[in-house]
């Protein structure tokens, strides 16, 4: 019902009436076949404007919707201990493990924890530059 509301909505200009109509009685099938044999009579496409709108939203969207980082240390700065601890808390993992983690981010960058979302990332962050590490949200 909702269907023949929005069809009663829409006002056909008198020229364009008799296609309408014409329109209305094929099948999808046909409607399919005219459409191809329209692209290459006026030599457009139907389906290019329609794909660039999706690919221009999707592009944008990701980098403002971003909710699940993955949390990585990259400096640890002059309290190990501190830091250690701190991360320890965050991953619930043992003390050797919570050393051996901060003690390979001296060398090279270190994930302390995966998607998580940004809530979370945001307080891991909090702590561990406040025990004196330097973290990087991915």
């Amino acid at each position: 019902m909702a269907e023949e509301e929005k069809k009663e909505e829409i006002k056909i200009p008198e020229k364009f009436k008799n296609i309408v109509q014409e329109i209305e009685k094929m099948s999808v099938l046909d409607l399919a076949e005219l459409v191809k044999i329209l692209e290459k009579k006026f030599g457009v496409s139907a389906a290019a404007p329609v794909a660039a709108v999706p690919a221009a939203a999707s592009a944008e969207a990701p980098a403002e919707e971003k909710s699940i980082f993955n949390v990585e240390l990259t400096a640890i700065g002059e309290k190990k201990i501190e830091v250690i601890k701190a991360v320890k808390d965050i991953t619930q993992k043992g003390l050797k493990e919570a050393k051996d983690l901060v003690d390979a981010a001296a060398s090279s960058p270190q994930m302390v924890k995966e998607n998580v979302k940004k809530e979370e990332a945001e307080e891991i962050k909090k702590k561990i530059e406040a025990a004196g590490g330097k973290v990087e949200l991915k």
